[in-house]
């Protein structure tokens, strides 16, 4: 399997915040989509990549044994979002974030597009926020 850089893979357009020490494999069945899928908002803020809806459950499983191999962890989730986090040597946490869709307008069918977007969650997402002051 040949892995990349995520810009190199996905060569769509700057990263939207600052870039992660992170590899995404360049996998069988997929292609880069600088449109995410028609969707402009998402664009701007990620890289995307398109497969068939019947591939992405592979895909995604793919996707994740290889962030794992990276030191990732798969630390939340919901059905079709999964954030990533590992720590930073200095301290800290870098993260981001996997997004799993299809486009509403178009029927929901096998071959049909299917598409994973990749984006930085900026900031460190371990650093704690002190709790609110009460009353003592």
């Amino acid at each position: 399997m040949t892995i990349l850089a995520a810009t190199a893979v996905l060569g769509l357009q700057s990263a939207p915040a600052a870039p992660l020490d992170l590899i995404i494999p360049e996998l069988p069945g997929t292609a880069g989509d600088a449109t995410c899928g028609g969707n402009a908002a998402l664009a701007a803020q990620a890289f995307c990549v398109a497969t068939t809806q019947a591939a992405m459950q592979g895909v995604a499983d793919q996707y994740d044994a290889a962030f794992a191999a990276q030191g990732w962890l798969a630390a939340s989730g919901e059905a079709n979002l999964t954030v990533y986090v590992r720590r930073k040597e200095g301290g800290g946490c870098a993260a981001f974030q996997l997004l799993a869709f299809a486009d509403p307008n178009r029927p929901t069918a096998p071959g049909s597009p299917g598409y994973f977007a990749f984006a930085t969650i900026p900031g460190d997402i371990c650093a704690g926020s002190p709790a609110p002051a009460g009353p003592q």
